[in-house]
């Protein structure tokens, strides 16, 4: 178990996390399908999941905001203002409602930058260097066996009562982590005082910043970008794949099922592979374990096909838990919000153009250019991460004064 366990604080922390992730997985596929329903348009069950990621060129906001408040009070007011919002959904009756479901999904997207964002300076002021591998891989297999479980849970409770119950039970759940992040007790960095602070713009910018500015993030950051971007040709590729199987397109559900189980065994071993080769290692060994995963869906059998979805799933968590700690260590507590959303940005917002331009190609292109693409990419990627050696920064002195609450 992650020595992060031992600090009450995390424990509870951990519960908070979890009550707030529920809610989220139970509403985000529900939604779609509510929007389906409503209008009977794929379009417009496809809008929902965009609303959900434009959020993305928001990030440097909210990470802001997370730099500029007490984060545990941050996170606890967010939780409860997005259950007030998801609430709102209650007044949804037919089409003419869409924008309603639109306007709630934008922001709920954006509120998961502001207490992702929080929770990165949270972790860095409650935990030791040496346990912040464990916490976030123990987050992430959470998250991971969440989204395995919880959207079926939502589609039933939207089955049976209907897409108003969905949101009373996602607003509950918010309510509730935001009632035992209330009981957490840390003593938090503190932000940069008033008069020390620069111009808005060069505040807001002061992630990307840092990220640019720390050797051993501004390459991983770069190299991980562009393996996360071409990854969004999978998106479009995966239902080809699908159809050679000769399998119906409800298998996509199958693989991404199996996707999910790898992620768990991804999340359950990121610590003991990040302590024993480092962050920088791991991330590489993580993208060439992805690579293979994705090369698997060029051969025509279902169980290797299956059986790489597996081995991407542990693929990608070990490249992203390793990236996140490693960021959370090289960052000083004040920028750990903007850093956090900085990072999203540059990961997240690469996809989206990804995902369009695998959209776009699938229709001119063999499926089979497109996975050998992001094979190739994401393991070019890898060695170059492996490769290069990038000498440590002096240890972070700025505000070492973070607290350990036990």
């Amino acid at each position: 178990m992650p020595s992060a366990l031992a600090h009450r604080p995390f424990r509870r922390l951990t519960v908070a996390w979890t009550f707030s992730n529920f809610g989220d997985s139970a509403l985000y596929l529900t939604v779609a399908i509510w929007a389906k329903d409503l209008t009977g348009s794929n379009a417009a069950a496809g809008l929902v999941f965009l609303m959900l990621g434009l959020p993305v060129f928001l990030a440097p906001l909210a990470g802001q905001l997370a730099d500029r408040l007490p984060r545990r009070p941050l996170v606890a007011a967010v939780n409860v203002i997005a259950a007030a919002g998801v609430l709102a959904l209650l007044a949804v009756d037919d089409a003419a409602d869409m924008w309603l479901i639109y306007l709630v999904t934008f922001g709920y997207g954006w509120v998961g930058y502001v207490t992702s964002a929080a929770q990165s300076g949270l972790l860095r002021d409650l935990l030791d260097d040496d346990q912040l591998a464990g916490a976030n891989g123990l987050l992430t297999t959470l998250d991971q066996g969440l989204r395995l479980l919880t959207p079926l849970a939502g589609a039933g409770v939207y089955a049976l009562y209907g897409g108003g119950a969905v949101a009373v039970l996602t607003a509950s759940m918010l309510v509730i982590a935001a009632l035992v992040l209330l009981t957490v007790r840390v003593d938090e960095s503190p932000p940069t005082p008033a008069d020390e602070r620069e111009g808005f713009r060069r505040e807001l910018t002061a992630g990307f910043r840092h990220l640019r500015s720390t050797p051993q993030l501004a390459d991983l950051i770069l190299l991980l970008g562009i393996a996360v971007a071409i990854t969004g040709f999978a998106n479009s590729a995966t239902f080809a794949v699908v159809e050679t199987l000769g399998m119906p397109s409800e298998f996509f559900g199958v693989i991404a099922s199996i996707q999910g189980g790898g992620s768990i065994v991804g999340g359950l071993t990121a610590a003991l592979l990040i302590s024993r080769t480092g962050e920088r290692t791991a991330v590489g060994i993580g993208l060439a374990v992805l690579a293979a995963g994705i090369a698997a869906a060029l051969t025509p059998w279902v169980v290797v096909v299956s059986a790489g979805a597996a081995v991407l799933g542990v693929g990608v968590v070990w490249a992203v838990v390793a990236t996140v700690t490693l960021r959370q260590r090289l960052t000083p507590p004040r920028l750990q919000g903007r850093t956090s959303a900085a990072t999203n940005m540059a990961l997240n917002g690469p996809q989206v153009a990804g995902t369009a331009t695998g959209a776009a190609l699938i229709a001119v292109v063999d499926y089979r250019v497109l996975v050998a693409a992001m094979a190739v990419t994401i393991l070019t990627c890898a060695i170059v991460v492996l490769a290069r050696r990038v000498a440590a920064p002096e240890p972070v002195q700025e505000d070492e004064t973070a607290a350990h609450t036990a």
